[in-house]
C-alpha cells in the first residue's frame, strides 16, 4: 500500500490509543535501514512509523552534500516507492528538530509537501517533530503553535516535547540535565493540550525520566505515573477527548513492565534507534572477523569478492535489524494490528 494518508494516520493513532498498544518508530539513515524497517512491519502485520532525524538526513545526502532536508526527502521518496509493495501502512515522520534547525530542516520539508499538494500529489511526510524542550516553556509553546498552524493546513501532524530526555543522541547531549527537567509536570501537559488542541492534531513527548543512549536493563529509572497524573489532569480540566497521544523517547534499557505501563496512559509511539543501530552492526562485525582473510587482500592474495561485496554483509545487517524490530513490535503489543488486516 502507499504511505498512509492523513485519515489513515489518524486512524492508526486512534486505534493504538484505544487498543493499548504503540507503534515502534524506527529511525533510518539509508535505503538499507528503511527496507529493514518496512519488512519488519509487514512480517508482523503491523502498520509502522519510519522516521528521519537531522543527522540521518545529513548522512543520507552524502558526505559531499551534507544537506539534512535533501537527505530526508531522498529517504522519504524511497519509502513511498517501496511501501507500495507491502500490505501494511507506513507513516513517515521526522525526529527531534531542535530550534536551530527549523529553518534548514523542517521548513524545507513542509514546503516540499506544500508543493506536492499543490499539484495533487500526496504529502511527503505525515508528521514532523519540533523539539523545543531546550527553550523556556512559553517560547516553546509559541513556536509550536506557529508550526502546528502551518502543518495543519497541509494535514501534517506535529510532535512536540516539554521537559528534557536525558542522555545523548544524534549529537545532542543532555547528560548533565538537572533531574527536575527530566519530568514533565501535569500543569505543562494541561497547558499544551489547551493551547495546541484547538489548532490541529499533534503528538506529545512528555518526559518521565526517559534517557537517550545505551543502558543496561534496570539502569533507566522511569516514572510512568508522571504520564498518568498528567493525563488525569488534562481530563479533569478539558475532558477525556483532549488527553494526549503520547510519545516515548529513550526506551533503550527500560524494563518491559514500565513500557507496558506507559501503554495504559496513552503512549502510541515509541522511538527505536539505539537498539536497531546495534542490531544492524553486530552481524557485520561477525562477518568481517570470521572472514578476515576473505574480505581483505592479505599477503598478496586477492580475497573473495562474494565476501567483501557490500551486498553480502548488508543483507545480514538488514536481516538482524528486521528481527530486532520484530521484538519491538511484540514488546509494544502491536503485532497483527494493521488497519489493513482487521
Amino acid at each position: 500500500m502507499p504511505v498512509a494518508n492523513y485519515e489513515q494516520y489518524c486512524q492508526m493513532l486512534d486505534k493504538a490509543k484505544k487498543g493499548g498498544f504503540a507503534y515502534p518508530a524506527i529511525n533510518v539513515t539509508s535505503t538499507s535501514t528503511a527496507n529493514a524497517a518496512i519488512k519488519a512491519f509487514a512480517d508482523k502485520k503491523c502498520d509502522g512509523i519510519v522516521q528521519v532525524s537531522t543527522g540521518g538526513g545529513e548522512f543520507a545526502s552524502g558526505q559531499g552534500v551534507k544537506d539534512k532536508a535533501l537527505g530526508a526527502i531522498s529517504l522519504a521518496q524511497h519509502v513511498h516507492l517501496v511501501a507500495e509493495k507491502y500490505d501494511i501502512l507506513i507513516a513517515l515522520h521526522t525526529d527531534h528538530c531542535h530550534p536551530q534547525y527549523v529553518d534548514s530542516f523542517m521548513i524545507p520539508l513542509i514546503e516540499e509537501t506544500e508543493k506536492r499538494r499543490a499539484i495533487g500529489q500526496p504529502n511527503l511526510f505525515n508528521s514532523h517533530m519540533f523539539d523545543g524542550s531546550e527553550l523556556p516553556l512559553e517560547e516553546n509553546i509559541k513556536i509550536s503553535k506557529e508550526l502546528l498552524e502551518r502543518c495543519a493546513k497541509s494535514e501534517i501532524i506535529l510532535e512536540v516535547e516539554t521537559g528534557v530526555v536525558g542522555g545523548e543522541e544524534d549529537g545532542v547531549n543532555n547528560e548533565d540535565t538537572p533531574a527536575d527537567k527530566l519530568y514533565t509536570t501535569p500543569e505543562e501537559m494541561v497547558q499544551i493540550a489547551r493551547e495546541l488542541g484547538p489548532i490541529g492534531k499533534f503528538m506529545y513527548a512528555a518526559t518521565f525520566g526517559n534517557v537517550h543512549g545505551v543502558y543496561k536493563p534496570g539502569n533507566v529509572k522511569l516514572r510512568p505515573e508522571i504520564l498518568s497524573q498528567g493525563q488525569k489532569a488534562v481530563e479533569k480540566e478539558l475532558g477525556v477527548d483532549h488527553t494526549h497521544y503520547l510519545v516515548f523517547h529513550g526506551g533503550s534499557g527500560s524494563d518491559l513492565e514500565d513500557i507496558h505501563e506507559t501503554l495504559n496512559y496513552g503512549v502510541i509511539k515509541m522511538n527505536v534507534d539505539t537498539d536497531t543501530q546495534y542490531a544492524y552492526t553486530r552481524p557485520v562485525v561477525n562477518h568481517m572477523m570470521t572472514n578476515y582473510d576473505q574480505v581483505l587482500k592479505v599477503e598478496g592474495e586477492v580475497g573473495s569478492k562474494k565476501h567483501y561485496d557490500p551486498r553480502t554483509w548488508m543483507k545480514l545487517a538488514e536481516t538482524c535489524m528486521t528481527e530486532r524490530i520484530h521484538a519491538s513490535i511484540s514488546d509494544l503489543k502491536a503485532e497483527g494490528t494493521s488497519l489493513l488486516h482487521n
